[in-house]
């Protein structure tokens, strides 16, 4: 009996592998570059890397400076769980040089997107501490959200350095400055955001969203976490889990609770309704937004979704 995953799989490995044999022939065709190179590039010399989310390609810029062009797969406020790639994102993939992944099973769709693809590819999460599911259907399975601890985010740094070098070891020593300094701001973000809630109350000390995304940083910062699901695959949230919710706010008397960008705040509006609780605010997790919107990089959105959650849970601007 063929499950929905073989379905899924079947289905999209032979929808890239005919993808990939019409650039193979239209560039045989045309004379066009080859897989090295990357359209509306030809003006330059940097190596192109593609990250899967607009997340990645923020950290991986940082490291890259002006020596490689880095671009995202999904774009400004996109749902990267679910993603759907399309021939033009084969395309673009075709072309790079490498491509970059979160890993720990976020980008459910990857694995089938670069099966017919000749092109590198760095797990940028390698190493970190990982956090396990608990609940719903995903038990068992690691946390992708490893990004929302600036302390994880400084191995994905790491990690993005050790492969550009590879990449491009004539410029190893500029990724390798690039990378301290950047490390160096992830760090005072780290302290800031733990020195920012330390002050918390004990029934404030929880930080209670939409989806499971604050794990980590969580785990950093000292709060009980508690989601209404733990992976935004849901469509829509269950009776059990928003009751679950508001059981656990009431308990703990939690002053706000969460929504994040990329999903509807409904269920979470109910929890509102129901436990007294304010609605806190929306939070970044998933995308960065545009240049012109309030989290238009990853440290922004770190410090934009800790301001949201301590003024929330306190009533006061820090």
């Amino acid at each position: 009996m063929t499950t929905p995953a073989r379905a899924f799989t079947s289905y999209w490995r032979r929808r890239i592998a005919a993808t990939v044999a019409t650039i193979a022939l239209a560039t045989a065709l045309t004379g066009c570059d080859s897989p090295g190179a990357i359209s509306g590039a030809s003006d330059s010399e940097r190596p192109v890397v593609l990250t899967t989310f607009t997340v990645l390609a923020d950290i991986a810029q940082n490291v890259a400076g002006d020596k490689i062009t880095v671009e995202s797969i999904t774009k400004a406020g996109a749902e990267i769980h679910g993603y759907e790639p399309t021939p033009q994102d084969i395309a673009k993939a075709s072309r790079a040089q490498l491509i970059l992944d979160n890993g720990l099973h976020l980008e459910a769709w990857f694995e089938q997107f670069i099966a017919e693809l000749d092109v590198p590819h760095v797990v940028v999460s390698d190493g970190i501490d990982v956090i396990d599911i608990t609940e719903d259907a995903n038990a068992g399975l690691p946390n992708p959200h490893a990004w929302m601890s600036p302390v994880n985010v400084q191995r994905y740094v790491a990690n993005i350095r050790d492969s550009f070098i590879e990449l491009d070891p004539e410029n190893g020593e500029y990724y390798t400055d690039n990378a301290r300094a950047y490390t160096a701001e992830l760090e005072a973000l780290e302290k800031n955001l733990i020195e920012g809630l330390s002050g918390l109350k004990e029934n404030e000390r929880a930080l209670v969203s939409c989806e499971g995304a604050f794990s980590y940083l969580a785990r950093d910062a000292g709060l009980k976490e508690k989601y209404i699901w733990a992976v935004n695959a849901e469509q829509q949230a269950t009776p059990r889990q928003i009751a679950s919710v508001i059981e656990f706010v009431k308990e703990n008397q939690v002053p706000a609770v969460f929504c994040e960008s990329t999903v509807s705040d409904a269920p979470m509006q109910q929890v509102v309704q129901s436990s007294g609780a304010e609605f806190g605010g929306t939070l970044f997790v998933d995308s960065l937004s545009e240049a012109d919107g309030p989290v238009p990089t990853y440290l922004q959105m770190i410090e934009h979704d800790s301001t949201v959650i301590l003024e929330g849970l306190t009533g006061k601007k820090p």
